[in-house]
């Protein structure tokens, strides 16, 4: 008993000592900075657009609202919706990107490199063919599950490999099978004539949501996001690798199929929002971990923040570039996406710690 006792002390003590020492001490300063950047960002992209809305109307619509004034409406009815949608999709997109890369130490996971994305919009494509009128909430549980299958096929690819998983091999796999989905997306449009509708999704983009749409992601940012944080212990020790992690009494495959869940569910509800948004999950965890180092209590709230402040920024420059007309914002994420994508397959990992 007393030989137990002290295997869970020295346990508990190594955990304290690896957790410290991924603590970083600038961590809340930038994250406070971040999130001054996201508030700041969100009210100017509540302030542009063909009508100009001043600061002050803003405030006045939060705190005294009125329905007889049209400044008013618009912000309720369009701003409001949309900016809060942009700043949630790209908290998701962000922190599942993190778990991914977290769960298989692969500094290219993302959702939309590993098939994630595609697969939701596939499943959502085949939603507005076969089953048109769906609700919101049913093209979250088709995108959900489009997400699970797109992420299944690309792994069973890549564990089909003589020398097993490799960064560029699941890369590779996952270009694949999201060019493979995207192409079938394309038939059951054109056959079932929904081509307008699907191009949406694979555009990318905010405009044009709901309240409800809103409401929906909201409670996938209480569910999902706070399983993320509570994930994030474990995930810090897990970067260390299975073995060590197991040696911690870490329950490595519990904690990675619930990581799992939390990706499926964030990726689904941002697919089924926004459509297809690549690289944010990419990016934004690699950004993160060179701030603030390899805490995952901190990476995860810091990259949601991040990725919220990134996708709000591209979607008030893809009104800016050509008004009134707007760019997928998808573009926009790929402008910074794609170089840093190829500069971490070249490579192939070695840099990244």
């Amino acid at each position: 008993m007393e030989q137990i006792r002290k295997r869970q002390l020295n346990k508990k003590e190594t955990k304290k000592r690896i957790l410290q020492r991924f603590k970083s001490k600038s961590a809340l300063t930038y994250f406070l900075i971040v999130l001054v950047l996201l508030f700041g960002t969100m009210f100017v992209s509540i302030s542009y657009g063909a009508a100009e809305i001043t600061w002050s109307v803003i405030l006045e619509a939060l705190l005294n609202f009125d329905e007889t004034r049209t400044q008013h409406l618009i912000l309720y009815d369009l701003r409001f919706p949309r900016v809060a949608a942009a700043a949630l999709v790209g908290a998701f997109l962000a922190v599942s990107g993190v778990i991914m890369q977290g769960l298989t130490r692969n500094p290219l996971a993302s959702p939309s490199i590993m098939g994630v994305s595609s697969g939701a919009g596939f499943m959502v494509a085949v939603a507005f063919a076969l089953f048109p009128g769906t609700s919101q909430l049913g093209l979250v549980f088709w995108a959900f599950t489009g997400a699970g299958i797109g992420a299944a096929m690309v792994f069973s690819i890549g564990l089909l490999s003589n020398r097993g998983l490799t960064p560029v091999k699941l890369a590779l796999a996952g270009a694949a099978v999201s060019a493979l989905l995207q192409s079938a997306s394309t038939m059951l449009a054109l056959y079932f004539n929904v081509s307008r509708d699907i191009s949406f999704w694979y555009a990318g983009g905010v405009a044009g949501i709901s309240a409800q749409h809103v409401h929906l992601a909201a409670v996938t940012a209480l569910i999902g996001l706070t399983a993320a944080v509570l994930l994030s212990r474990s995930l810090t020790l897990m970067s260390l690798g299975d073995e060590v992690a197991k040696g911690l009494g870490q329950r490595t495959t519990l904690v990675k199929a619930i990581g799992i869940l939390v990706v499926l569910l964030l990726t689904g509800t941002a697919v089924s929002i926004s459509g297809t948004i690549g690289f944010i999950g990419l990016v934004i965890p690699h950004v993160t971990k060179r701030l603030i180092g390899m805490d995952y209590r901190w990476i995860i709230p810091f990259s949601a923040v991040f990725g919220a402040w990134l996708l709000v920024l591209a979607d008030i420059a893809a009104r800016a570039v050509n008004p009134p007309y707007e760019l997928p914002v998808g573009a926009f994420t790929a402008l910074i996406g794609v170089p840093f994508f190829l500069t971490l397959a070249r490579r192939d990992g070695r840099g990244w710690k």
